[in-house]
């Protein structure tokens, strides 16, 4: 057996290391969280269509994974229609796929007038996010940050009325657009403050507000005002949150230090060097290994060599660096290529420097 084929073992749990990290100390390795969305149902052995009915099974999925790879985050997550479905939208429901929206809760804007924020003890699918986090955190909160992933704002209030419909409005119809937001960020409050009850952080998707999806003038005007009375929100409530977004957020990446969150995910489309020159001094950030062509598709060799890129890019980040994929990954993403990704941040250990990460990378997994 090679030298880089030996088995790397955590000298610190996640949530030690996070501690450590926060006051400056040294750790055993960089942080390192491979980000799977529903691929945990193949970790634990159950369809994701239990997640929509079962606490249990969404948690115990979520604490095998915890277990079984040792990332440095447990999130509780399963697709992005979560509130929206609350409020209205209908869903397909998948035997063993994530859920999609099927129709948005209103079709015009006369109907905004319907909507309703969620109670999230009652509502579609929430008590059981909010029991499986409860779950989660009782169970492995001592080991590891566990996160609910709320999806922000912005982005649910495209679902309530569709996104063809509410790229429009953009234009068209800003009065209506910001109705709909002020009622998603009341639902989004409000199940951040169940959550927040259970003990877990929060993380924000905000897919929608990539500047692939719209120009960064509507992301100033009707997402950005939004996200940031939600992470103010969390702050009083003495909660810190990170966001992603997906796609291309260049010509955002103030606009996301200014709504004040702690940290910041990338997806892999995004160049991490140009995102760290332009604001890694005032937020930590974690990206952005590409799910599909590396993690999803790759050899073991490709994602080591990928992981160390991206290490050599980021760690010298002032606000901190951590590895993930650029998004979550894809359902059937070999386990192989996630342990490999673990494997690599333990080989690269601590302390990093760039004389390391380039013996590292001039050898072979295989040697």
């Amino acid at each position: 057996m090679s030298q880089l084929m030996k088995q790397f073992r955590d000298e610190m749990t996640p949530l030690e290391r996070a501690i450590a990290l926060s006051k400056g100390q040294d750790v055993d390795r960089i942080q390192c969280n491979p980000n799977l969305s529903n691929g945990i149902a193949r970790v634990s052995g159950c369809k994701i269509s239990e997640f929509n009915t079962s606490s249990k099974a969404l948690a115990q999925a979520v604490i095998d994974t915890h277990r079984a790879f040792g990332g440095d985050g447990a999130k509780i997550f399963t697709d992005l229609f979560i509130l929206s479905e609350a409020m209205g939208a209908k869903m397909k429901y998948p035997d063993d796929n994530t859920v999609d929206l099927l129709e948005p809760a209103i079709t015009s804007v006369d109907e905004i007038k319907n909507l309703e924020p969620v109670n999230p003890c009652r509502d579609a699918r929430l008590p059981i996010h909010i029991e499986a986090m409860s779950i989660v955190q009782n169970e492995i909160g001592k080991e590891v940050p566990c996160t609910a992933l709320i999806v922000g704002p912005f982005t649910s209030a495209f679902f309530l009325i569709g996104v063809q419909k509410m790229t429009k409005l953009l234009i068209t119809n800003p009065e209506a657009v910001h109705e709909l937001c002020k009622i998603s960020l009341e639902s989004c409050k409000r199940f951040a403050s169940a959550a927040i009850e259970t003990g877990v952080g929060i993380s924000i998707a905000e897919p929608m507000s990539s500047c692939t999806v719209i120009s960064p003038k509507h992301f100033r005007e009707f997402g950005k005002p939004y996200i940031k009375e939600f992470v103010d929100f969390l702050k009083a409530k003495g909660v810190g949150s990170s966001i992603h977004i997906c796609g291309k957020t260049n010509g955002i990446f103030d606009d996301i230090v200014e709504v004040g969150v702690g940290g910041f995910s990338i997806d892999n489309v995004v160049d991490l060097s140009e995102c760290i020159d332009k604001i890694g001094s005032k937020i930590k950030i974690t990206g952005n290994v590409d799910p599909s062509t590396i993690m999803y598709s790759g050899t073991r060799e490709e994602v080591r060599k990928s992981v160390i890129q991206c290490v050599k890019k980021g760690y010298k980040s002032p606000k901190g660096f951590g590895v993930m994929s650029g998004c979550g990954l894809p359902v059937e993403t070999p386990i192989i290529n996630i342990h490999t990704m673990m494997d690599t941040a333990r080989e690269i250990g601590w302390p990093i420097t760039d004389e390391k990460l380039d013996k590292l990378m001039s050898m072979s997994l295989y040697e």
